[in-house]
């Protein structure tokens, strides 16, 4: 078969199968569910990279692993938050703008950082320490987040959501720098996410 299978990949898959799942679940309307799923996606992108990196492997399945993963990002962190949005939305014509402006953005910015990502490691074996733009990963945390606060302070059809993710979409192609997250904090940040997982299930039910 083609394509690699070993560990440090399969969190990779994973997150994909989460994303998918979601968007299949916000395509029925099912917006906490799907925002769980993204939350999922997230929580796998986060500790793929580490664990890819304990592995000695060939050029090839370094290239490879950079593809599959900016492929995985863009379904998980760009076309699930898109759908999401435009199901908030209730199907308006902002929020199919803004969904199809935020894929796109997010298309370019993870195409560009793979074109960058390979460039870099032809140079050096360093580990990065920051980012160009906005990941779009961050949406793994800043769309269930302003989801939960417009619920609180009962915003209809998704506005707040609408314009959180047309700053994203602004910030993903800007070059400011922003740092990577060390061990402490991802672990910051799982358990924000926990937090937040838990916020939702109780909202579903």
């Amino acid at each position: 078969m083609l394509g690699y299978y070993n560990y440090t990949v399969v969190l990779t898959y994973l997150g994909m199968v989460m994303a998918f799942t979601g968007i299949l679940i916000a395509c029925d309307g099912n917006i906490n569910e799907a925002l769980i799923c993204l939350m999922l996606a997230g929580v796998c992108d986060l500790f793929d990279g580490p664990i890819a990196r304990t592995m000695e492997r060939k050029k090839e399945e370094k290239r490879f692993g950079i593809q599959i993963d900016s492929l995985s990002d863009l379904i998980g962190f760009g076309v699930l938050p898109g759908v999401l949005l435009y199901r908030m939305a209730e199907k308006s014509l902002a929020g199919i703008i803004v969904s199809v402006v935020y894929v796109l953005c997010a298309l370019i910015r993870l195409a560009y950082f793979n074109v960058m990502e390979e460039k870099r490691q032809d140079e050096t074996k360093e580990a990065r320490t920051c980012y160009q733009g906005l990941p779009v990963t961050v949406s793994a945390i800043l769309i269930p987040v302003s989801c939960y606060i417009q619920n609180m302070v009962r915003i209809r059809n998704g506005e707040g959501t609408l314009i959180t993710m047309s700053i994203m979409a602004a910030a993903f192609l800007l070059p400011i720098k922003v740092q990577k997250p060390h061990f402490l904090g991802k672990i910051v940040l799982s358990i924000l996410g926990v937090c937040g997982f838990f916020l939702l299930v109780g909202g579903s039910t």
